[in-house]
């Protein structure tokens, strides 16, 4: 590779990419957005210098933020998406054919284009299923002022720096909590706790007060080093977390959907924290 793309997102650790080919490289309304190919992780786009998504591993963490949510709840039909512009999480929420509507809401239309032109291979034709309704807002000003209520809420977010910043606050968790029907779930990407120990312990500090059950649970994907990824959950519903192995397995071949990451079986040990991450959640 002669160039490469260099990320410097955890202070002194950098982690970088070769470039086989840019297909976009420009300022949107919102951030900076480059799409690229490389050699092992396939097509990636980075907004304002961070990795957002790759064609190889994409599929961990939008089976793992959608799934897990929807068959734990075990009987979704409307489900909010923040964020999620490259279509991936959307995609995997639509593969349940007992949702019956999904509302996602991206600040930034260009990446939505963008991702359609560039990543059809992680979007699929999820834009174009008739159950969505896609709206060009401020999430945090969507669940500020929406009287609509929701099984599932999936914060699909970049991190909590640039337009991603007010998705990490008390009024916003706050205000997804009242958007959300009685024993409704209410999942967040929380990064790479063994980098970012004060995002996940802040998001759950915002938690513990409006939720009766509030933890995280674990995936790990090559792409965000460092270790598992964490994302939050919060519920009034005690135990759904604890969904037996039997309920998950039945719910899951009844859907009938293919997954490559999720099963009934990592949905389970998906929550069990090692240590460092449980002192965290304390």
């Amino acid at each position: 590779m002669s160039r490469w793309v260099t990320e410097g997102l955890h202070g002194d650790l950098r982690t970088s990419y070769g470039i086989k080919k840019v297909l976009f490289d420009n300022q949107t309304e919102h951030q900076n957005l480059v799409i690229y190919e490389n050699e092992i992780y396939g097509r990636i786009m980075a907004l304002d210098g961070v990795t957002q998504v790759t064609e190889r591993d994409e599929f961990i963490y939008h089976e793992m933020l959608a799934h897990v949510p929807i068959l734990a709840h075990g009987e979704v039909q409307k489900v909010l998406i923040i964020g999620g512009g490259d279509g991936g999480m959307l995609e995997e929420v639509l593969k349940h054919r007992s949702v019956a509507k999904v509302t996602m809401v991206e600040i930034d239309r260009t990446v939505i284009d963008l991702s359609k032109e560039h990543l059809p291979m992680i979007c699929g034709n999820a834009f174009e299923d008739p159950r969505l309704d896609l709206v060009i807002s401020d999430g945090c000003l969507f669940v500020e002022n929406s009287s609509e209520k929701y099984d599932v809420i999936i914060v699909d977010s970049t991190d909590p720096i640039g337009p991603g910043e007010v998705l990490f606050t008390n009024d916003f968790y706050s205000n997804c909590k009242a958007c959300l029907r009685e024993g409704g779930v209410l999942v967040t990407q929380n990064g790479v706790p063994f980098h970012q120990a004060s995002e996940l312990r802040s998001t759950l500090r915002h938690f513990r007060p409006i939720f009766a059950e509030a933890t995280c649970y674990l995936a790990s994907v090559p792409t965000y080093v460092g270790g598992a990824m964490a994302f939050g959950w919060g519920t009034d519903q005690q135990g759904l977390k604890d969904v037996s192995l039997e309920v998950l397995e039945a719910r899951f071949q009844n859907a009938q959907i293919d997954t490559s990451y999720y099963t009934p079986e990592v949905h389970r040990a998906a929550f069990a924290l090692p240590g460092y991450v449980q002192r965290l959640v304390a």
